[in-house]
């Protein structure tokens, strides 16, 4: 079976490199990207299994990357996890519009990543 792809962005250092270890060691090949101009360019060209974004970062925000993403039909029903920071919270309308398939809320585990992105790929294979 290849590894499963996923593309972690977000603006701070310590938060990709966490998720993105916590991913490797449970089979993922793993994309990163500090900025969603850079994260949209990964998705287009490797088309991960599954895109972790921060919410909050410069040259392009999470929600914007996802709503780019949602235009191109080569990632247009990529599953995206957003992380967010306490005083960001995405509503449910927005989430559903987006087709966004979890929100974590930062502080997270890494496990709680872990768990979700398994969630949301077993949704998807079941389907």
């Amino acid at each position: 079976m290849s590894e499963r792809k996923a593309l972690v962005v977000d603006d701070e250092f310590h938060i990709v490199q966490v998720v993105a270890i916590k991913l490797r060691n449970n089979g993922f090949d793993v994309l990163t990207a500090d900025n969603g101009s850079e994260a949209y360019k990964l998705a287009c060209q490797h088309n991960p299994d599954v895109i972790v974004t921060d919410y909050q970062m410069p040259q392009m925000t999470g929600l914007e990357l996802i709503e780019k993403l949602r235009q191109n039909e080569s990632t247009a029903e990529t599953p995206v996890l957003m992380l967010t920071a306490r005083g960001f919270a995405i509503d449910d309308q927005q989430a559903e519009t987006l087709k966004i398939a979890a929100c974590l809320s930062k502080p997270f585990s890494p496990r709680e990543v872990l768990q979700s992105i398994e969630q949301v790929l077993g949704k998807k294979t079941a389907v």
